[in-house]
C-alpha cells in the first residue's frame, strides 16, 4: 500500500513578510489535541541568512489539511550563547499525561546553507579542542510544555560524539521503562553490525539518561542501503507498535518512506516490516529544492482510522499524506 498524498499539497509554505522563515519551512512535528479538537504542528523554519539560523513555528488545523500560523514569531528559538546556539531542527512530539514532550536536534553553531558548496559560517573551535565543536556535531534535546507557549528545556539526551539525530521517544512507558528510539551516525561500520547508520532502540528510567543501546534494524532493501532512521514516534495499535521510518538509497541519495510493527511488550522484537517504501518523492516540489528527492516524515496522527503522515518535501516545504489505518496494518502483517 502506498500513501495518498494531498491533491493540494505543499500545506505549508516559507513565509516571506517573516525573515526567520522565509525560506524553507519542513519536517514538521504534529499531534492531536483531544481536548480542542484540533491538530497541532511545530514545524522547522529557516531564513535566506548566510548562517542558516533554525527555528520552530507553530500552526494549527481543524481537518488536519488546512493549517494557519499562530505567531508571526518563532514558537521556540534556539539560545545562541547557550548548548542549542546553532538552531532547534526536526522536532518530534509526544503526550504523557498532561504535558507535551518535544525532542529536537541541535548544534552548537548555526550549519549554514548546508546545500551549498561554500564555507562554514560557525565558530573556529579551540585548538585541539573537542571534535564536536569541529564538526558541528547534532545533539538532541529534551524540551516540555503544556501549552505551546512556554518550554522547559530539560538538556541533551544523546551522546556529543555520536552525531545523533532521528530520535524521539514513545508515548507511554513500557514494563515501567521509558523507550527511545534513535540514528547515531557514527555507530556504524568496523565494530558494528551494521555497515551504515542505523536505527537503535534503548530504554530509561527517566528520559535523560539511556541504557543498553540495542541495534533494532537495519538496511536490507536497496532503497534504504546508504543510511535507515526511524521517523515518527510510534504509535499503540492492538497489533503491536507502528513507526515510520525513512531510507535513503545509494543509488540516488533520495530519502523514501517505509513502516514497522514492533511487539507491544517487547518494542526491540520487530513483527512487520514494509520491503517497499510506501512513500517516494515524486512532485516537483518533492524532487527539487534545498535537497532534491526528499519526502521527510516527522509526525503522524491518526484520527478516525485515517493514519496523517506530515513530512518535508525538498527540505523547503510542508506536505501531508494519509491512508486507512486498518487496511496498511493488515497489509504489513500480510506482507510478512
Amino acid at each position: 500500500m502506498k500513501l495518498t498524498k494531498y491533491e493540494f499539497n505543499p500545506i505549508l509554505k516559507p513565509n516571506p513578510k517573516n525573515q526567520w522563515e522565509n525560506y524553507c519551512v519542513l519536517n514538521p512535528a504534529v499531534i492531536y489535541d483531544e481536548a480542542k479538537k484540533e491538530f497541532v504542528m511545530l514545524y522547522r523554519a529557516a531564513g535566506d541568512d548566510l548562517k542558516h539560523y533554525i527555528y520552530l513555528g507553530l500552526a494549527t488545523s481543524k481537518d488536519g489539511f488546512h493549517f494557519v500560523r499562530q505567531s508571526d514569531e518563532p514558537n521556540l528559538a534556539p539560545i545562541f550563547d547557550g548548548e542549542d546556539g546553532g538552531g532547534v531542527e526536526d522536532p518530534r512530539l509526544v503526550k504523557m499525561g498532561d504535558w507535551y514532550y518535544l525532542t529536537y536536534a541541535s548544534r552548537p553553531y548555526a550549519p549554514g546553507r548546508y546545500w551549498l558548496d561554500e564555507p562554514k559560517p560557525w565558530v573556529n573551535p579551540p585548538k585541539d579542542g573537542p571534535l564536536f565543536l569541529k564538526w558541528n556535531n547534532t545533539v538532541t534535546y529534551l524540551a516540555i510544555t503544556q501549552d505551546f507557549k512556554t518550554y522547559k528545556r530539560l538538556g541533551r539526551m544523546t551522546d556529543s560524539r555520536e552525531d545523533d539525530r532521528d530520535v524521539y521517544i514513545f508515548p507511554e512507558k513500557i514494563n515501567g521503562r521509558y523507550y527511545r528510539i534513535s540514528r547515531p551516525m557514527f555507530a556504524c561500520g568496523k565494530g558494528y553490525e551494521n555497515k551504515n547508520p542505523a536505527i537503535w532502540i534503548s530504554d530509561s528510567d527517566d528520559l535523560l539518561e539511556w541504557q543498553g543501546r540495542r541495534l533494532l534494524m537495519q538496511s536490507e532493501y536497496w532503497w534504504e542501503s546508504k543510511k535507515l532512521g526511524g521517523s515518527c514516534p510510534p504509535i499503540k495499535t492492538d497489533k503491536g507498535w507502528f513507526m515510520i521510518t525513512h531510507g535513503v538509497s545509494k543509488k540516488d541519495d533520495s530519502y523514501r518512506v517505509g513502516a514497522i510493527l514492533m511487539d507491544l511488550n517487547n518494542p526491540d522484537k520487530i513483527i512487520a516490516r514494509t520491503k517497499e517504501p510506501i512513500m517516494v518523492p515524486e512532485a516537483d516540489f518533492e524532487t527539487k529544492g534545498v535537497y532534491n528527492g526528499c519526502v521527510f516524515p516527522t509526525g503522524n496522527v491518526v484520527k478516525d482510522n485515517i493514519l496523517y503522515v506530515y513530512y518535508g518535501a525538498a527540505d523547503t516545504f510542508v506536505c501531508v499524506a494519509t491512508c486507512n489505518f486498518t487496511d496498511l496494518l493488515n497489509e504489513m502483517l500480510n506482507e510478512k
